[in-house]
């Protein structure tokens, strides 16, 4: 069994996804175009420390912070974590709301009317930028890592109170209802860390929650969970062209955050980092993956796997079975991966590549980003999706999936 492990807290990776590539011996491949923010910049840092409340989008109040009462911590079980977490399994790197959370979001159609910082010659917000998309109710809104990056997290309202959080150490996406014991309520960012990966607390109860596990693990609220919500990882170009009618998050002084306005970052000239900083590529380990090598990970009835992009790519589609549950894993045409339930109705499909298009399977062609079948018996159907969370790095997966295989090994 693998042991979570804890890594030093990094400059945040801002990167773009990049096309596939054929398969050229045991080079090297990129996996995603990474640039580092600077080797002397923590993740989410934006200057002083001193919180500015705010009041968040839905009206709920957030001009206090709640602090754990004297009431006795409940425990639980999650995920088999024996809750609450001890205090010394936890790091704190940073000050409380040091990262502001976005709580005042605001959007546009694109980015085209934000000011071009001087010296930028490329867009600000290019088609190949990653981006976090969430359909609710009919509305489709991107919010770019370029963002999330140096905030971590963002307190919306979409169809209801919505919460997207990204961590650059884990390289993963949460989306999930924005409510504690069924109120909304306001969440940001600890400073602390768990398991290397993002804890965040919310303001009505003052209880720490993991984002990867999506439970609180200290506080008033132990053993809570959130109601998780879909949400894709894709790049904004090709979640434009899904989506036509997109609203996209604007970086602030448009958008607020919890220490107001002016925690503003430079999102538009990333430094060049050192080679060992760079995430997406695919190092040879001791033990299992790179830290940042790109998976996505399925489990099913207590069995966890972890699918590589190396290996998805060059497969075109794998069809697997995971604790009996049948899969298919595959890559998509943003330079994401996508991994569905290949069953519909009684019958279970078995998919193959078309070229470097559609996968095939059933006699109809299916849409490797959304699971869609185009034509045939079983045109206008979705496949379900076979995991809960978007692609992230290993080091994000292994840590909550200890016991986790890696296909292909």
């Amino acid at each position: 069994m693998r042991e979570p492990r804890s890594c030093d807290r990094r400059a945040p990776a801002v990167y773009t996804f990049v096309r596939s590539v054929p398969h050229t011996g045991m080079r090297r491949r990129r996996l995603l175009a990474a640039l580092a923010a600077g080797a002397t910049t923590l993740a989410g840092c934006a200057g002083g420390e001193d919180g500015t409340p705010v009041t968040d989008p839905a009206g709920e109040s957030a001009d206090t912070t709640a602090t754990a009462t004297a009431t006795p911590t409940p425990t639980a079980t999650v995920r088999d974590v024996d809750l609450p977490v001890p205090g010394s399994a936890l790091r704190q790197p940073l000050p409380k709301d040091r990262i502001a959370a976005i709580v005042d979001p605001t959007f546009a159609a694109d980015w085209s009317g934000l000011e071009t910082p001087e010296g930028v010659d490329r867009p600000l917000l290019p088609e190949d930028a990653p981006v976090v998309g969430v359909e609710r109710d009919g509305t489709a809104r991107a919010y770019p890592l370029r963002i999330l990056n140096w905030h971590e997290v963002v307190n919306d309202r979409l169809g209801g109170p919505l919460l997207v959080t990204y961590c650059p150490l884990c390289g993963s996406s949460v989306v999930a209802e924005r409510t504690v014991g069924g109120d909304p309520t306001v969440f940001g960012v600890s400073g602390k860390l768990w398991r290397n990966d993002l804890v965040m607390y919310d303001r009505a109860t003052g209880s720490l929650w993991s984002q990867l596990l999506a439970a609180a693990i200290q506080g008033p609220q132990t053993g809570d969970r959130l109601s998780l919500l879909p949400s894709t990882l894709t790049s904004w170009g090709e979640w434009q062209d899904r989506h036509p009618g997109t609203e996209v998050l604007l970086p602030p002084p448009r958008s607020n955050t919890v220490r107001g306005r002016d925690a503003t970052r430079d999102y538009f000239n990333p430094r060049s980092s050192s080679d060992g900083q760079l995430i997406g590529y695919r190092y040879e380990a001791d033990e299992g993956l790179y830290g940042r090598t790109f998976v996505i990970g399925v489990r099913h009835d207590g069995v966890a796997r972890a699918y590589p992009f190396d290996d998805v790519r060059d497969a075109g589609v794998v069809n697997d079975r995971v604790g009996g549950l049948p899969v298919a894993v595959t890559t998509t045409p943003a330079g994401s991966m996508a991994a569905y339930i290949r069953r519909v109705g009684a019958k279970t499909l078995r998919f193959e590549t078309v070229d470097e298009g559609p996968l095939a399977a059933g006699g109809s062609r299916w849409e490797r980003g959304t699971g869609r079948a185009v034509d045939g018996p079983h045109e206008g159907t979705t496949l379900d999706r076979a995991n809960d969370k978007p692609p992230l790095f290993w080091e994000g997966w292994s840590n909550f999936n200890p016991d986790t295989d890696i296909y292909g090994e």
